[in-house]
């Protein structure tokens, strides 16, 4: 499955191609089939809708975002993340960065990051 996340820290932000309306087409352009979105604050870990997507993901599972920063906190919170999401199978698909998953280009992004 290819799940799509968008998230936003307030209704009304609209700038740097980050609003909700923006990410989800870009989502569902790359083939995202269902898209989790939320209004919530990117300081907090803890963010309700995506905990519950990040439990639904299986191994050979898709996560899709357009930003580092729409699901992390920091690089080093991402790269964990993604690290943890990688051992358990699932592809991350960073639209401005890259894939990271098993293969050594997925490797190496993850790396770099």
């Amino acid at each position: 499955m290819r799940y799509g996340y968008a998230r936003v820290s307030s209704i009304g932000q609209q700038k740097n191609g980050v609003s909700l309306d923006a990410q989800i087409e870009l989502l569902k352009q790359r083939g995202a089939e269902v898209i989790v979105d939320e209004c919530f604050t990117g300081r907090q870990v803890d963010r309700p809708k995506f905990t519950e997507l990040l439990e639904k993901l299986q191994p050979d599972d898709e996560l899709i975002v357009c930003k580092l920063d729409r699901f992390a906190r920091s690089s080093k919170h991402g790269a964990d993340l993604i690290q943890d999401l990688v051992n358990k199978g699932v592809r991350v698909n960073i639209l401005n960065m890259g894939i990271a998953d098993n293969s050594p280009m997925g490797k190496l992004m993850l790396t770099v990051l």
